[in-house]
């Protein structure tokens, strides 16, 4: 079983707002669907660079987009 990551994301929002489907932004970050679909779940926390890529699809920063909890 894979331990949920404690990244969250607001992609989907974004994903949305912008019209876009998970396969025309997973193509777009050169990813699969599926793997796209973990991330926006959180069930997988992208690489920096992919997470980079994500971001700029949006023209936005990847604080924007992920949030990592305070201690």
């Amino acid at each position: 079983m894979v331990k949920p990551t404690l990244v969250s994301n607001s992609i989907r929002t974004h994903r949305e707002a912008a019209g876009m489907t998970q396969a025309e932004l997973a193509r777009a970050v050169g990813v699969t669907r599926q793997t796209l679909i973990a991330i926006e779940q959180g069930k997988y926390s992208p690489t920096l660079e992919l997470a980079f890529q994500i971001a700029r699809a949006f023209g936005a920063g990847i604080d924007d987009l992920f949030q990592y909890p305070e201690r």
